[in-house]
């Protein structure tokens, strides 16, 4: 045991999963002092109680955080304007920085935890000077870089990733047995916590603010083809269920919020040379010049070759080697160098056609 690790108090953050508490056995079996937390995200949530007998069965204290007003308020409410603006959000990557890597690394400050540990595949590396680099996991397939690119150099510098040199989830449920946690045998969670299972569409509809008014389907060239129920109901790229008939295979290509207007299209113009993203974050100094990189423009995407033009320290025009499919308002931009994330952003548009 290394008197760092002995020395070293680590909040683990429970969800009441397998990966989380295998980061946790993990962290113990390595001589670190540990407390759990446990965040309470929906009014209706029982992952408590699968936290408390991991903590239980490690021994260990458990802290438990309501935080389903401010997850309401940075989380939930912003996922809803972001479609009803005609975009496509990504609301791990927000939670990741304004709530796990932000509330949440607060907490354990506060509970005198020194680091914030969480079972996210991923990794980070410290160069000569000590300073902590983001790192796509060993197994690929797992890998959650992605959407850990917006948290920032301060949060990086304050947290560890137990599972990121893992094989993979098999690996993880074995160690699990292993340890005789509680918890060995539970399903994954499924990707958006607070969706039903029937999806993002019943969810909007629900909410006050959705735009149920009928608008207008029409084709690139001014075509009307048909009415919409909301359009916020369609994604960049969706093909069934458009409700049109034409001669060829037609797309949804843009959400015009403004105008209530879907936009469709043959599948060529869903191709696009490049995009403007913006809230760019950035783990080192920002670019100020341009550099040849690989980005991803969604979770299951792999990186593709480009080039990053900074506008600000803040924002980029990114131009790909070879023109990308349905590129999406409201997604993240994450840029890679190697297995390294150099920061991440929000996409806001996408170039156009030459």
């Amino acid at each position: 045991m290394s008197s760092v690790a002995s020395d070293t108090l680590v909040a683990v953050a429970l969800s009441g999963g397998v990966d989380s508490a295998v980061a946790a056995a993990l962290l113990q079996q390595q001589g670190y002092r540990l407390i759990g937390l446990t965040m309470t995200l929906l009014p209706d949530s029982d992952a408590t109680t699968a936290a408390q007998q991991v903590a239980d069965h490690l021994g260990i204290p458990l802290h438990r955080i309501d935080m389903t007003a401010v997850f309401d308020r940075q989380v939930i409410t912003p996922f809803a304007v972001s479609y009803l603006n005609g975009e496509t959000p990504n609301p791990c990557v927000r939670c990741n920085r304004l709530i796990k890597f932000g509330q949440l690394l607060d907490e354990a400050h506060r509970l005198g935890a020194t680091m914030l540990a969480t079972g996210h595949y991923a990794r980070i590396s410290r160069d000569a000077a000590g300073q902590p680099h983001l790192l796509a996991a060993a197994d690929r397939r797992k890998d959650q870089s992605y959407f850990l690119g917006w948290i920032g150099p301060e949060a990086l510098e304050q947290v560890l990733f137990p599972l990121g040199e893992l094989s993979g989830k098999d690996e993880v449920r074995q160690l699990a047995r292993q340890f005789g946690l509680p918890v060995a045998e539970r399903k994954e969670s499924q990707d958006v916590c607070f969706l039903p299972e029937s999806g993002y569409v019943p969810f909007l509809a629900a909410r006050e603010g959705a735009n149920r008014s009928k608008g207008l389907i029409v084709h690139r060239n001014g075509s009307l083809l048909g009415r919409h129920n909301g359009f916020w109901q369609y994604t960049i790229g969706q093909r069934k269920g458009l409700g049109i008939a034409w001669k060829e295979p037609l797309y949804v290509l843009e959400l015009q919020s403004a105008r209530n207007r879907v936009v469709v299209g043959e599948e060529p113009y869903l191709y696009a040379p490049g995009l403007v993203a913006e809230e760019m974050r950035w783990f080192g100094t920002p670019p100020q010049q341009p550099f040849a990189a690989a980005c991803k423009i969604r979770y299951r995407h792999a990186p593709v070759a480009c080039r990053v033009e900074p506008r600000s320290d803040d924002a980029v025009q990114v131009i790909f080697d070879e023109p990308q499919r349905a590129i999406t308002p409201g997604q993240t931009l994450a840029v890679y160098r190697g297995d390294e994330v150099l920061g991440a952003g929000r996409i806001v548009e996408a170039l156009p056609q030459c």
